[in-house]
């Protein structure tokens, strides 16, 4: 009786809305607040050293204190010199008041003035680490190059490096530790710059063999043995791959004699260059060259290379160590050379960099910095070489710290003079989060390259409103377009999270492009793809509730809503589908202490954490930071690094704001937050998902996982291991939810988009049918008209089976003569009052919202009050179908629920809208074609045409047929036709696959041919995805986006070494007890999950199986070296 009086007095059951919210100013506004120098307790001039001189902020308070203290004041005067060439290049200057100007005296215009490579302002810096290096290494120069002119009246610091001295006297640690982030700068920044973006590769490298003493007792002793050695090689015979390096161990016995044992067991073969019957001259070289390399580091006890040195010869051909290469060692030649390569960006080729003569070193950057090698190292010819591995290093260097100063000379002693003059003018500078790089309008000036961290770039319309433009991560470029065309800041931009970044001036730059005339075509290629694409993808507003996650992610912060959270087996489950795209690395407090050690998360040890999160982000596609239940530590940390939050709640729960959240809502966090349901495998489908929304700030978007029934088990952590290990063997389901948030997170989604042409479009479930059977994932989902049907349907059910099901019977309904008569009405502005067509809708979706359906799903309809396109991604699914389906003339328009609005058929505005689903994010859009196609047959009836006449002739079986159009089909055609431009422009789009299946012999309202319409468009699916399959065109449907960017910059594949961490070699030589494992195996929650990132040395010493890793080499901890 309840539910007749309602319809009798049509009381409509009131469903929530989606309350519109804008993204907090936090998202789109920098903080106004700059470098705090007023309020800060510290005097102007120690803030300003301290935020210009990077190194400097690694120190220990008290030792940066006792630093200033040796801070002087300079005032100069406008046109004098701070310093010029032949002067000693000794300190580090900062500007407190003024302005300098950096300029270059070789290059030299026509006019004869010296090119300037950089101005410094207020609160800039004029210094080169590499100088700073040659100091503490005692190797001082003066400036050759390199002078610093006031351009207006200034007041200077000057702070000595000789200030260094002192406390490196004390503090031995601290001095290893500045002699790594040099290096690290040196790699990160001025490589990264210079190589990476502007393309130079041998420019980078002193050809110039370094200077080598008079004639050296290993000289000799080599001259010695080098006739019977030559002997022995011409008997030698060829080896394969496996056996081309053999090496000689050196083990101390009682008497003192060096005893060879072989690497190899063939000295019966005559293989080994030493043969057993030459020990003499062997041996003599080998002490010959210990002691060379002993003069060389400027080792003090000799007996530190014991047992640490390898002797190896290589044949020719041999690749001794590959670029991106983890495990790294240094080599010192006695005989021979080395060639030195590296890939150039852009090409398949490899360049020579430079050779390494007998008495040199190569390897060693990569060894103090601990981070993948940039070049390959290959014998071209026979040579010999000692060879020490990093461990070992690390193990000598605990003993004599001050063995990195010689080692880090060899290095600078390599860069070519024209890297010195850059390390002065590119600056290394770090952006806090929430602070503006520049500000729109401001002058371009430089250039950015992001190191790590993420940008995000907002403009400013005219009527105040603010926009997102883009997001940058790792590896972007940053304002090259207005720097190189000397326009105004068109963005402001800030920063997201703590972001590093290399600047390079403007005047920097343009000295490259006239010393290097081949760095402009590199700059033209990547202006080119910047253009690009920003023309393939139309940058549309914020993204609001999209889906649409910038591709750039880098690092992905997980938060539960509550303890019932199965947080382990999510982010595992996660992972596991990440790996399929790229390398993914998982970070738990657990993991970092068992990696980093307990203290791996306090306060002191800031620098080192960054440090090693940084270069984890280089080496991984994706950083997974799961936070903890509660406000740790560890929770902020893994706040303050993600470019993207996912607050992962349970969907069969009541709606809930978490705690964690509660607490999150008073920060200011700027990255993008989505909303994760999960769903069990066997439960009901997502509902209330708008009280999920509504109770929340601003989200970018969310997702409905559908878990499977393992992640809901509950098993204890050994068990959980067991599952996981067996799960980890096996390929990710690519049709999986977890799979599907991985494309998102990575901007690989793949969209499908159904265009609007009535009965035809029963064609689509046949192709989306075709499309399963392909093993083709569907991430997004939209269309319009009937496409907008056959979505919503599929976006519920994802079953093209079920999709059909529902869809016939709703076709059958769509014939019935009786329901259409009734619905007649007088016609004024439609000939059906519409009530018949919605409750057939209703029917078939009940009272669904759109943010309840599986799959994230749009329809487009046509607003006729405000003459523009609306798209609808929340509210009433049943009202916004029908308003999509709307055919002018036929139907009244639909009210919209939100604001009133007339929408009619969204055929009339965007017939076919993968530019929609571009915009949302996806990466691939397949568009499935089937509106009205230009037919020339049509009969020519004269100026006016009897409705009457046109019922006779098709009564009539004697009478001849004529074709012409009625009402649907000429709508049909009015909505071909408006939007005939739009469809060129979606054909011929690099994202878009067009599929058209032949449906033209069929009508617009041909319902009730609905299994012949679906069975034209199952073959035809067939007919195309068959044809992808043979060829590669799913393959890169999948592919990562980035994957080839990514692996090429980094030429190393990532999975082989994935515990490759961070060295912090100040650590090494503090730490005395070898690294004990942060927990006991009975009370590890987490690192028994992850053993393949626990890294547990008690463990790999037992020689137990690394799980999660069949195919990875996990490289072993060595005694005293705390990570490597």
């Amino acid at each position: 009786m309840l539910n007749i009086a309602k319809k009798i007095l049509r009381i409509k059951k009131e469903l929530p809305i989606l309350q519109l919210k804008e993204p907090p100013p936090s998202v789109l506004e920098a903080d106004l607040t700059e470098f705090d120098v007023a309020n800060s307790h510290l005097p102007s001039e120690v803030l300003y050293m301290l935020k210009n001189v990077r190194v400097l902020g690694h120190f220990e308070k008290p030792l940066f204190l006792e630093l200033c203290k040796h801070m002087t004041f300079q005032q100069c005067q406008q046109g004098e010199y701070v310093f010029r060439p032949g002067q000693p290049d000794t300190s580090i200057y900062v500007v407190q008041d003024g302005k300098l100007e950096l300029c270059l005296c070789v290059y030299v215009i026509q006019d004869g003035k010296e090119t300037l490579v950089k101005e410094v302002f207020p609160g800039d810096s004029v210094h080169s680490l590499l100088s700073i290096l040659d100091v503490i290494t005692g190797h001082q120069r003066p400036y050759r190059t390199v002078s610093a002119r006031v351009a207006e009246d200034s007041t200077v610091l000057q702070l000595p490096v000789e200030a260094f001295s002192a406390v490196f006297e004390k503090y031995p640690e601290s001095l290893v530790r500045v002699v790594q982030i040099i290096m690290v700068r040196l790699q990160r920044v001025t490589f990264l710059a210079l190589h990476n973006y502007l393309g130079l590769t041998n420019e980078l490298f002193s050809h110039v063999r370094i200077p080598k003493g008079p004639r050296s007792d290993f000289d000799m002793a080599y001259e010695r043995g080098r006739i019977s050695v030559s002997l022995q090689e011409n008997s030698t015979i060829a080896l394969d791959d496996s056996r081309e390096r053999k090496s000689v161990m050196v083990e101390e016995q009682p008497s003192g004699i060096y005893h060879y044992n072989y690497c190899e067991d063939d000295s019966a073969t005559g293989d080994c260059p030493f043969g057993p019957y030459q020990g003499r001259q062997t041996s003599a070289i080998f002490e010959a060259a210990k002691r060379e390399l002993v003069k060389l580091m400027k080792i003090e006890d000799s007996s530190l290379l014991n047992n640490r040195v390898l002797l190896h010869h290589a044949k020719a051909g041999t690749v001794i160590a590959r670029q991106g290469d983890q495990d790294v060692s240094l080599h010192f030649v006695l005989w021979g050379c080395l060639h030195v390569y590296q890939r150039m960006i852009d090409k398949a080729e490899d360049v020579c960099l430079f050779l390494v003569q007998p008495g040199e070193m190569v390897g060693q950057l990569a060894v103090l910095t601990g981070e993948p090698l940039i070049f390959t190292i290959k014998a071209n010819r026979d040579c010999t070489f000692l060879k020490i591995s990093k461990s070992d290093f690390y193990e000598i260097m605990r003993e004599q710290p001050s063995v990195v100063l010689s080692v880090a000379h060899t290095v600078a002693a390599r860069m070519s003079p024209f890297v010195r003059q850059m390390d002065f003018a590119i600056d290394w500078m770090a952006v806090e989060a929430g602070r503006a790089l520049y500000r729109q309008g401001d002058k371009s000036d430089c250039t950015y390259i992001v190191l790590n961290g993420r940008l995000r770039s907002v403009i400013q319309k005219a009527n105040g409103k603010k926009e997102l433009v883009g997001e940058y991560g790792r590896g972007d470029l940053i304002g090259v377009v207005e720097a190189l065309t000397h326009q105004v800041r068109a963005t402001t931009v800030h920063a997201v999270r703590d972001t590093e970044l290399a600047k390079l001036p403007e005047g920097t730059l343009n000295n490259i492009k006239r010393r290097y005339p081949q760095v402009v075509t590199r700059l033209i290629h990547l202006l080119s793809q910047k253009i690009l694409g920003n023309l393939q993808q139309l940058r549309g507003s914020f993204p609001g509730k999209s889906i649409g996650l910038k591709d750039n992610l880098s690092t992905v912060a997980v938060l539960p809503v509550c303890d019932e959270v199965p947080m382990a087996a999510f982010t595992l489950e996660l992972k596991h589908a990440l790996n399929a795209i790229g390398p993914t690395l998982l970070l738990t407090s657990d993991i970092i202490r068992a990696r980093l050690g307990a203290s791996a998360l306090d306060s002191i040890h800031e620098y080192r954490l960054s440090g090693w999160l940084a270069q984890q982000e280089d080496i991984h596609r994706i950083v997974l930071y799961q936070t903890d239940y509660t406000l740790t530590p560890w929770t902020v940390r893994c706040i303050r690094q993600a470019d993207c939050i996912l607050i992962v709640g349970l969907g069969d729960q009541e709606p809930t704001l978490g705690e964690l959240e509660q607490m999150l809502e008073n920060t200011a966090v700027r990255a993008l937050k989505q909303l994760i349901l999960l769903h069990r495998e066997d439960g009901p489908s997502p509902a209330r998902t708008v009280e999920w929304l509504n109770m929340r700030s601003w989200c970018s978007g969310h997702l409905h996982i559908k878990c499977p029934r393992r992640v809901f088990s509950r098993r204890s952590p050994n068990k959980l291991r067991e599952m996981y290990g067996k799960v980890f063997e096996k390929n990710a389901d690519r049709h999986s939810d977890f799979s599907r948030l991985a494309r998102v997170l990575t901007g690989n989604t793949i969209a499908l988009v159904l265009g609007g042409g009535g009965a035809r479009g029963c064609s689509h479930i046949g192709v989306i049918k075709a499309m399963e059977e392909a093993s083709l994932p569907i991430d997004l989902i939209g269309g319009t008209s009937i496409g907008s049907f056959i979505g919503a349907l599929y976006a519920e059910e994802r079953s093209a089976v079920r999709t059909k099901q529902r869809a016939r019977e709703w076709a059958k309904s769509m014939n019935s003569v009786f329901a259409t008569v009734l619905d007649l009405t007088y016609p004024i502005t439609s000939m059906f009052s519409g009530s018949a067509f919605n409750t057939s809708i209703h029917k078939v979706f009940q009272d669904k919202q759109i943010e309840d359906l599986w799959l994230p799903y749009f329809n487009v309809t046509t607003d006729i009050t405000a003459s523009a396109m609306r798209v609808h991604k929340d509210g009433s699914l049943w009202r916004y179908v029908r308003a999509s389906m709307t055919l002018s003339g036929y139907l009244p328009p639909l009210c919209d629920p939100k604001d009133g609005n007339l929408l009619m058929d969204g055929g009339y505005i965007n017939n076919l809208p993968a530019d929609i689903a571009r915009n949302m994010g996806a990466k691939t859009v397949i568009a499935i074609d089937v509106g009205s196609q230009d037919e020339t047959d049509l009969c020519n009836y004269g100026d006016s045409l009897s409705g009457w006449w046109l019922l006779w002739k098709r009564l009539n079986p004697w009478a001849e047929k004529v074709k012409v159009p009625d009402m649907a089909e000429i709508q049909s055609r009015l909505a071909y036709v408006s939007c005939v431009r739009q469809l060129e422009v979606v054909k011929s789009s690099s994202y878009c696959e067009y599929i058209r299946p032949p449906i033209d012999r069929f009508k617009t309202m041909d319902f009730g041919k609905f299994d012949e319409i679906y069975d034209v468009g199952y073959q035809h699916g067939k007919m195309v995805f068959g044809g992808w399959c043979r060829g590669d065109i799913i393959a890169k449907m999948l592919q990562d986006r980035h994957s080839a960017d990514f692996y090429e910059s980094k030429r190393m594949d990532v999975l082989m070494c994935p515990s490759g961490g961070f060295t912090d070699l100040a650590e090494i030589i503090s730490r005395i007890e070898p690294a004990k494992s942060y927990l006991s195996e009975e009370e590890s929650d987490y690192l028994t999950e992850y053993e393949e990132e626990g890294m547990d040395a008690v463990r790999e010493e037992e020689g137990q199986e690394l799980l999660f890793a069949p195919a990875e080499q996990n490289e072993p901890i060595h005694r005293g070296v705390g990570l490597t």
